[in-house]
C-alpha cells in the first residue's frame, strides 16, 4: 500500500475535479492529525484519499462506500483501512462503528473540510487568511453550502475528541499546505469559479 497506488486508483474511478480537490482535502487533514497523535501518516493519508473514491460510480447508499470497499480487498488494502473508510458512513454504523482513531477522524474530517472549502472560495485572499472564525460564521448560514451537514461536523470533533473551534483551525492549516493544489490560494479561488 503507498500513495502512489492509491492516486492512480483514485484517477481510475473519480473524474470530477471538485471530488478529487475534496478528497486531497481530507488526505491533507489526515496526515496532518496523524502526524500531531504519533501514528502513520501514510496510511492515515491513504484512508483520507480514497474514502469516496467510489463515489462518482456508486453515489447512492450502501453503494458507497461498500463497492469502494469490495476493490480495495481485491486489491489487498489491510482490513483496517477498509473498514476506516466504510465507517464514515453513518448509514453503515451499525456495521462499522466508528471506534479506531482513524474512523474518528476520518469522519471529523470530512464535511469540514467542505465547508472550509467553500468558505475560502469566497474570499479574494482564499484559504491563505482563513480563520476558524469565518468558517463557523458561515457554519451558522443554513443556505450556505447546503450539502455539509452542520451535525456531522459538530458530532465528528466531538467523537473525535477535539474542540470543534480547534479542529476546524487545525484543518484549515493542514489544507494551506496543498492550498495550490485545491486551488485556494489568492487569485485562485475567484478563477476556479468562473
Amino acid at each position: 500500500m503507498n500513495r502512489d497506488a492509491a492516486w492512480q486508483l483514485l484517477l481510475e474511478y473519480t473524474k470530477s475535479a471538485s471530488l478529487i480537490k475534496h478528497m486531497l482535502a481530507v488526505e491533507a487533514a489526515m496526515r496532518a492529525y496523524a502526524r500531531k497523535l504519533g501514528q502513520d501518516d501514510e496510511r492515515w493519508g491513504i484512508v483520507g484519499l480514497l474514502h469516496d473514491f467510489d463515489y462518482e460510480r456508486w453515489p447512492d447508499p450502501p453503494d458507497h462506500p461498500l463497492q469502494g470497499s469490495a476493490i480495495l480487498k481485491e486489491r489487498g488494502y489491510p482490513d483496517d483501512v477498509i473498514y476506516a473508510i466504510c465507517s464514515h458512513a453513518d448509514y453503515l454504523a451499525d456495521r462499522f462503528p466508528r471506534v479506531n482513531p482513524t474512523d474518528k477522524a476520518l469522519y471529523a474530517c470530512d464535511e469540514i473540510t467542505g465547508l472550509v472549502t467553500a468558505t475560502a472560495l469566497l474570499r479574494p485572499s482564499g484559504i491563505t487568511d482563513l480563520t476558524a472564525a469565518s468558517v463557523k460564521k458561515k457554519m451558522k448560514s443554513k443556505g450556505f453550502a447546503r450539502g455539509v451537514n452542520r451535525d456531522d461536523l459538530v458530532r465528528g470533533a466531538a467523537d473525535f475528541g477535539v474542540d470543534l473551534t480547534e479542529h476546524i483551525q487545525f484543518v484549515i492549516d493542514a489544507m494551506k499546505g496543498i492550498a495550490s493544489e485545491l486551488e485556494l490560494l489568492q487569485g485562485e479561488a475567484r478563477e476556479s469559479t468562473s
